[in-house]
């Protein structure tokens, strides 16, 4: 079964509190240490939306497996068409395509919203997920040396764009 795509609501972010906070604990696609709240993710979500920036959730077997979404790169009125995105996937779906159906979606709105360049910021020695990026046509601009510190190391931030055409 292919899991289905659709705009967030608020009654998924438990769902997606758990997915973040998986993260959080057990990775360094988050350089947050702490769990999030319910509250603070509830808070996240309305910024997202009083932003106009989307949330698109994945649903499979109706439950929330994944999440995606883009925001704010820079603050400068310059850096306007310019967003900067996220994709989360539950543990257990990492590696059935629900990844790729997320970036596929937040590169279509970010292009009918009028954005000019995606970027990401992938922990360095994520390979894997700069391996993805690059399918989706990202590009390496390069690495922020030691800009992270987690689980009693010094992380490396590989940042990569794409040209919205």
């Amino acid at each position: 079964m292919k899991a289905q795509l659709r705009k967030a609501k608020a009654a998924d972010i438990p769902e997606i509190l758990s997915i973040v906070n998986h993260a959080i604990r057990n990775s360094t696609a988050n350089y947050l240490y702490d769990d999030i709240t319910l509250e603070e993710q509830l808070k996240w979500f309305e910024e997202k939306q009083s932003k106009n920036f989307p949330i698109v959730v994945a649903i499979l077997d109706q439950k929330v497996v994944g999440f995606g979404t883009y925001g704010t790169f820079r603050e400068k009125i310059g850096y306007q068409f310019t967003v900067e995105h996220s994709v989360y996937v539950a543990e257990n779906c990492i590696g059935k395509g629900i990844g790729s159906l997320l970036l596929t979606e937040l590169i279509a709105l970010a292009k009918s919203e009028g954005y000019h360049v995606m970027i990401g910021g992938i922990d360095a020695a994520n390979h894997e997920s700069i391996a993805f990026h690059k399918k989706f046509g990202f590009t390496e601009n390069g690495i922020l040396k030691e800009v992270g510190f987690k689980f009693g190391k010094w992380l490396d931030l590989q940042l990569m764009q794409l040209i919205l055409k």
